[in-house]
């Protein structure tokens, strides 16, 4: 008996990274260095695709023009009888972009589940949701982490986050939170932290009660009338922006080369997980 019930529907995500000269890379021109890194021969490769040949030496040469390296090389002759192969720098924007491709999917699946296609489902509920699944978030400080110790008690959870090899973040949020995030040893979080709620100090023999206490060296400095933006690089090449008040600018004589501490509490760290 035919039914008439309505499959559900899927939304289905289509990656392109254009340039100001057209397209760069989209699925069918990653299919077709997956295919060359596959069989080592640009026919083979766009019969796989498929493609004209010339289409796609025309894609190669394209795509070989507008990158920083070239993504194909070809070789004739010799003792291997020729070839094309696809370089590192390629072998890593196909990782790249299949990497994006599928966070992007993954979005688009959950917004599919999440989404009822009813009379009352309109523009505005769709572009709602999609603002949900884009989080976005004022806080200067940002840093992809890894949870290396939690410590539980009844109300609250303290944990400790490696940022690199010699620093760590500690943050401490309530154990419900915790619990909520999902959070284990070797979690990856994101740590947020706003400029406003980081203090800089130039003296090393200050004592605080602060858990996190980053020193660096001064980067880029931006006055405005009342406060001034200040940037100290620390370790591993991550920056760490503080709100300062012209004032204290001017107090503690910072300038662009100077050594200073970044000082925060641990309660003044936002976590957040990709769901």
């Amino acid at each position: 008996m035919p039914s008439n019930a309505i499959a559900p529907f899927k939304l289905v995500s289509r990656l392109s990274i254009d340039t100001a000269l057209g397209t760069f890379l989209g699925d069918t021109r990653i299919r077709l260095l997956e295919a060359i890194g596959r069989h080592g021969s640009i026919s083979r490769a766009a019969k796989a695709v498929p493609m004209s040949y010339k289409a796609a030496w025309d894609a190669i040469d394209a795509m070989n023009n507008l990158a920083e390296s070239p993504l194909v090389v070809s070789s004739v002759g010799g003792r291997q009888g020729g070839g094309t192969h696809l370089t590192p720098y390629g072998a890593r924007l196909i990782a790249m972009y299949r990497a994006v491709e599928q966070e992007y999917q993954e979005a688009m699946e959950r917004l599919s589940r999440e989404l009822t296609l009813t009379e009352e489902a309109d523009l505005t509920q769709c572009r709602q949701l999609l603002r949900r699944l884009a989080m976005k978030t004022s806080a200067r400080n940002q840093f992809i982490t890894r949870v290396v110790e939690l410590r539980h008690s009844k109300v609250s959870t303290l944990v400790r986050l490696h940022l690199d090899a010699d620093q760590t973040l500690v943050a401490l949020i309530t154990r419900e939170s915790a619990l909520s995030l999902g959070l284990t040893p070797g979690s990856e979080v994101q740590a947020f932290i706003k400029a406003s709620s980081v203090i800089l100090t130039t003296e090393p023999s200050l004592r605080t009660s602060a858990r996190n206490q980053l020193w660096g060296t001064v980067k880029r400095i931006h006055p405005g009338s009342v406060n001034a933006d200040v940037t100290l690089e620390i370790a591993g090449g991550r920056t760490v922006t503080a709100l300062l008040a012209n004032e204290s600018l001017t107090a503690l004589g910072l300038e662009v080369g100077s050594t200073a501490r970044a000082v925060f509490k641990a309660s003044s760290v936002i976590l957040a997980t990709l769901a």
